[in-house]
């Protein structure tokens, strides 16, 4: 983007700018006019070696996107938080000092903040878009902030390239559309310019991008760290946080639609489940890599942050567990405050070179300063550690302490010296060894862009690989530049041909020639379809109720249902009570037509109303839960309603979601249980069922 223009400019500004423009013209260059040499690679110290500091350009480019909102972050603008605490397991004083990774006795405080990237503060909630998982420990040793993702890759490989996939995927700057939506020209112009976008690219097509809830979604830390034991031994290690009630998604329909029906439906579950008591909670676990081992994985750089390890290579070991047990008691003061900094981290664990952790290193601590007003972020209270903070700094904006004595520096012989270093018993970096000449420079272990996007579509179940391909053809049919769809089809030709030859005929593009063979390769652990399905706790579950509902049976259905944890609420017609079939009012606790079957798991239709299969709210309610694969049971005059949506009534064995039985029984309730837990029945035909 080209600044200053004439329009204005007095006879001598024009004069400098002409004397100027010649030289610089289509040139790329630092905001105090210097060409720049290359914007795609941060400097380092070698091509796998850190990055420097004296990076001018770097430090100017992000500095500068750093700044570019006022107050509101620019991305992860929307979260919401809670507070809670972690427990390790066992001792691992093997791999690290960390104090909360050490003693299993220690009850270690967290504020977790769960975010959306793309939308502003004041978008919704279920958009296609990765979350952020950011844990921020208060330990005895100072803060350690994990500030991950729900996907365990990232975007681009150097940090330096950030402003730009930022920039790509905000509204575009013409006109400030779309809001919180990556399916628009300059994104995927971007992005098929990039290949390393690649792997993380198929992640946010999958239903990954789509979480039912944040207490069901996967956390990772993106990076490779380091872990230090007190010899000095180093391990590399990648972070995993596990939900324990699995990892579920929406399906992007549902998700569309939940968009304007309940645009804080991820903010109020997370709330409304630590209010009743239903508190989230998740397993840490480790890949842990001996630092002689870095280099014998085929393909993989441990520092390329857009790979895995997987873990049929590496397992997950589980060390920890944490729970999510209070609700913030001010928004603004605790959940939009608090800040997060890749660089806080505790004696025990350390950085590697990865280049966009290097970067990120500097980007967040200097976000924080115009987000939040100054250097004394810090003392914000849900900021401030519980390790007592002791140091010379002094002054700036919003200073909340009173720092008393005359002395303000080290050395000083006026106040005993103090507070003077640690030492040995203070933060130690981990001392690598750094040779390398200075340059602008990747890897060649960098250049694989396209196997572990191979890797996760192998991995894929049928439904899984649906849903992705209906993602592409959304995403990529709202993109108005053909050639921008071509380039696209060609890179997921080089993922898998099947892939894309279905994209291709579903946005006019021509079919591409297979250029590749698929490497055949899978890990189990990447789908959806593998995950825990067990619980049924803080499910929804609507029953649809009218006037000479079966008093007993649901009784008997909200109390079980209740029992195992799920939220029960009955719907009718208008708000209010109906006449059970015992002659007894009930309680109403919503209306229909102020609800949506979206923002349910499961629906039921009991038995004593008929008047329901003539209410058209309440069969459209049922069939479109149908078409999205949740629990449909329905019992007794239930059924009626079911067959006036044309929902077919199979055996329990084509369709274990779909539990139709003529009375109401124990058995009913117990496939209701089973199948609320299975989450969806996503290989259920809803081709006969009306939209």
């Amino acid at each position: 983007m080209e600044r200053g223009s004439p329009n204005g400019m007095t006879a001598k500004d024009r004069q400098l700018a002409g004397s100027r423009r010649p030289f610089n013209e289509g040139v790329l260059t630092t905001d105090q006019g210097i060409p720049v040499e290359e914007t795609d690679n941060s400097l380092r110290a070698g091509a796998r070696g850190p990055t420097l500091l004296e990076d001018f350009h770097l430090r100017e480019k992000i500095m500068r996107f750093d700044h570019e909102r006022v107050p509101e972050r620019v991305v992860h603008a929307r979260g919401s938080g809670a507070h809670g605490f972690f427990k390790v397991y066992e001792p691992l004083d093997e791999y690290t000092t960390a104090d909360f990774l050490t003693d299993p006795d220690l009850e270690t405080p967290v504020f977790v903040r769960f975010s959306t990237v793309q939308g502003s503060r004041g978008s919704t909630d279920t958009p296609r878009d990765v979350r952020g998982f950011a844990t921020k420990f208060y330990t005895r040793q100072g803060n350690f902030d994990l500030v991950g993702n729900n996907m365990p890759v990232f975007f681009i490989q150097d940090g330096i390239k950030f402003p730009d996939l930022v920039h790509a995927l905000k509204p575009e700057p013409h006109h400030e559309m779309p809001q919180a939506a990556s399916a628009h020209d300059t994104f995927w112009d971007f992005v098929s310019l990039q290949p390393e976008t690649m792997h993380h690219l198929i992640w946010l097509m999958s239903d990954r991008a789509l979480p039912r809830s944040f207490r069901m979604m996967q956390g990772f830390g993106v990076h490779t760290f380091r872990l230090v034991n007190a010899h000095g031994r180093s391990t590399f290690v990648k972070f995993h946080w596990t939900p324990a009630l699995g990892t579920h998604s929406l399906v992007f329909d549902e998700a569309q639609q939940i968009s304007g029906k309940d645009p804080d439906f991820n903010r109020r579950d997370l709330w409304e489940a630590i209010d009743k008591g239903q508190f989230p909670s998740w397993e840490l676990g480790l890949q842990l890599i001996p630092q002689d081992q870095v280099y014998e994985f085929d393909d993989i750089d441990v520092l390329d942050p857009t790979k895995i390890i997987p873990e049929e290579l590496v397992p997950v070991t589980p060390v920890g567990r944490l729970t999510l047990n209070r609700n913030p008691g001010n928004f603004f003061a605790e959940t939009e405050q608090v800040a997060f900094c890749v660089g806080n981290v505790v004696p025990g664990i350390d950085f590697t070179n990865d280049p966009l952790m290097q970067a990120r290193l500097f980007s967040y601590l200097d976000t924080q300063l115009t987000r939040l007003g100054g250097a004394n972020f810090p003392q914000l209270p849900i900021n401030r550690p519980v390790a007592a903070v002791r140091n010379h700094q002094q002054d700036g904006l919003h200073q909340h302490e009173t720092p008393v004595g005359q002395a303000n520096y080290f050395p000083n012989s006026l106040g005993d010296d103090l507070p003077k270093p640690a030492g040995a018993a203070g933060f130690v970096h981990f001392p690598e060894a750094v040779d390398g000449p200075k340059e602008r420079k990747r890897s060649e272990t960098f250049s694989d862009h396209y196997s572990q996007a191979t890797l996760f579509w192998n991995s894929m179940s049928g439904w899984e690989k649906e849903h992705i391909v209906s993602a592409y053809r959304f995403e990529l049919g709202k993109v108005r530049t053909m050639p921008i769809r071509v380039r696209m089809v060609e890179h997921l030709n080089r993922i898998d041909h099947d892939l894309a030859v279905a994209v291709a005929q579903g946005i006019g593009v021509e079919e591409p020639v297979k250029s590749i063979d698929n490497h055949g390769r899978s890990s189990p652990a990447l789908s959806q379809a593998n995950t825990a399905h067990e619980s049924i706790v803080s499910r929804r579950v609507a029953v649809l109720v009218a006037d000479g509902v079966d008093a007993r049976a649901l009784a008997g259905l909200r109390d079980t249902l209740t029992q195992r944890g799920a939220v029960v609420e009955l719907l009718a017609p208008v708000d209010g009570s109906v006449a059970t079939s015992d002659g007894v009012p009930m309680e109403v606790d919503r209306a229909l037509p102020t609800m949506a079957s979206v923002l349910y798991d499961a629906v039921v239709v009991p038995d004593g109303a008929p008047g329901l299969a003539q209410n058209g709210l309440a069969v459209h309610f049922a069939a479109e839960a149908f078409k999205h694969g949740k629990a449909v049971g329905a019992f007794g005059s239930g059924l009626d309603l079911l067959q006036r949506g044309q929902i077919p009534l199979p055996t329990a064995a084509a369709d274990p979601a779909l539990i139709a039985h003529d009375t109401w029984s124990a058995t009913f309730v117990s496939e209701l249980v089973t199948a609320l837990a299975m989450h969806r029945n996503f290989d259920r035909d809803v081709t006969a069922v009306p939209a």
